[in-house]
């Protein structure tokens, strides 16, 4: 090969050969012609009423939006949705993180289908108060349930909003219903207030615990004994058993130290495997027993009546929370404020009245 020849890589583009188009101009053009625009709100609503569980995504999101536009039409898919809602059993469920929640609501809600239950479960993940994101991971943890035809798994993150749930998650419920779910499962994230937000919204509290970690002990606390309607031994298997049953004749006894509920309800105690399945068909029992009882007694739609109107009123501190801070006086006298309470020129109560005089003029 002669030296004045240039040598040619494999990779080297022949002389007369252009490269092709990186985009193809057709296939965008076809690409947005076909693009189906957002669903109306009345395209949402009869999605949700036939079922669809895209329609019931959607509508969720809009639900959980901020975006004030999203608002607006999530509360005309809301109100569409309430007449055709309030037919289900609603249940919370809460234990402190390492319990098996996860793996509980998916052996629980997997022979709830088998009944003929369609079930939905509104699973809250915590968020990171550092980078606010949340890995969203029950439905790879409920890998089975999730393949079920009649189950509906929704993940949030919980946000900074008690613990996860707020009204947000009582409006998730109302399109559950409405989309023909008669089971409605709320987890929480097991952390501080959100037991007491999940309480507020479901028909039975049902929390889960652990034998032989300490968790007897920790698990006897006044303000969440009295909320749950039921306590569950979870993980009764194996060399457990014994401590299991051990924990269920503690809690029977914690349980007789307090006082009657306004329900006349006597909270159960059992033991469960979410591994092998024994003891879930005896919780379902349990359930149906209360809400027949309650029905029965009148309570259960006293309770219900009293829940919305806890929740009109909580929407209404919610509405006056935003519209206080998205004023730009207030923006900009809240940064002063802050500054001057840092740097005890003033009292927090004081700056906090300065504040709310402000944005009483403003209302004026």
């Amino acid at each position: 090969m002669s030296s004045s020849k240039k040598q040619s890589g494999s990779l080297q583009e022949k002389p007369g050969i252009s490269q092709p188009e990186i985009t193809n101009v057709a296939a965008i053009n076809q690409i947005k012609k076909n693009r189906r625009q957002q669903p109306s709100s009345a395209e949402l609503i009869t999605g949700i009423l036939a079922g669809n569980r895209t329609a019931l995504s959607r509508a969720i999101t809009l639900a959980e939006s901020t975006n004030p536009e999203h608002a607006e039409k999530a509360n005309e898919v809301i109100t569409g949705c309430l007449p055709h809602a309030n037919k289900s059993i609603r249940i919370g469920i809460t234990g402190v993180p390492g319990v098996g929640k996860s793996t509980f609501i998916e052996a629980f809600g997997t022979f709830l289908t088998q009944l003929g239950k369609k079930v939905a479960v509104l699973a809250v993940d915590p968020s990171s108060s550092l980078s606010h994101g949340s890995i969203l991971g029950d439905k790879t943890r409920m890998e089975e349930l999730v393949k079920d035809e009649n189950a509906f798994i929704r993940p949030s993150a919980s946000g900074d909003t008690l613990g996860g749930v707020a009204r947000k998650t009582r409006e998730a419920i109302i399109l559950c219903e409405a989309a023909g779910f008669d089971t409605i499962i709320i987890e929480t994230v097991g952390v501080g207030q959100s037991e007491t937000a999940v309480h507020s919204m479901v028909d039975f509290f049902l929390l889960l615990k652990i034998s032989g970690a300490g968790d007897e002990l920790q698990g006897i606390k006044r303000g969440i004994m009295e909320m749950a309607d039921a306590i569950v031994i979870n993980k009764a298997d194996g060399d457990n058993i014994k401590k299991a049953n051990q924990a269920k004749l503690e809690f029977n006894r914690a349980l007789h130290l307090f006082p009657q509920k306004k329900s006349n309800w006597q909270p159960k105690v059992t033991t469960c495997s979410a591994i092998t399945g024994e003891g879930i068909s005896a919780i379902w029992e349990t359930i149906s027993s209360y809400v027949d009882t309650m029905t029965a007694s009148g309570y259960f739609q006293e309770k219900r009546k009293e829940q919305n109107h806890f929740w009109m009123m909580e929407t209404i501190n919610e509405q006056l929370k935003l519209n206080f801070f998205t004023q730009p006086e207030i923006i900009s006298q809240l940064e002063q404020n802050k500054k001057a309470v840092q740097n005890d020129e003033i009292s927090p109560f004081a700056a906090a009245q300065l504040l709310l005089n402000i944005y009483a003029k403003i209302q004026k």
